[in-house]
């Protein structure tokens, strides 16, 4: 099995932590137990616990499979719905540079 290191910047493993607390929050909440959300996801309970760690080894669409099963999964559609930065730099119609041509050996 092929075991990689995910890298990530210090801001982002903490949003996956948050996440990660948030889905566990949501499934006490409901009163799930682990087993019963693991099985309703179709994944393993080991799996689960790394989701709810926010491991950064875990696919998304597993997330997307949890948040499906507690019923939050519309809540990803939010995700980028207000990009503020965005708008502001599509507004100043910033000129995007062209790729510069490749250049031909003799």
């Amino acid at each position: 099995m092929n075991s990689r290191k995910h890298l990530l910047m210090p801001s982002s493993r903490k949003i996956l932590t948050e996440l990660g607390e948030n889905i566990r929050l949501a499934r006490l909440r409901r009163k799930l137990s682990g087993e019963q959300v693991a099985e309703r996801a179709n994944i393993s309970r080991v799996t689960l616990w790394q989701v709810e760690k926010g491991s950064a080894s875990v696919a998304m669409g597993i997330y997307c499979q949890v948040l499906f099963v507690l019923g939050l999964d519309k809540d990803l559609v939010k995700v980028a719905a207000d990009d503020a930065l965005g708008r502001k730099l599509q507004d100043a119609e910033l000129e995007v540079k062209e790729r510069a041509p490749k250049k031909r050996s003799k």
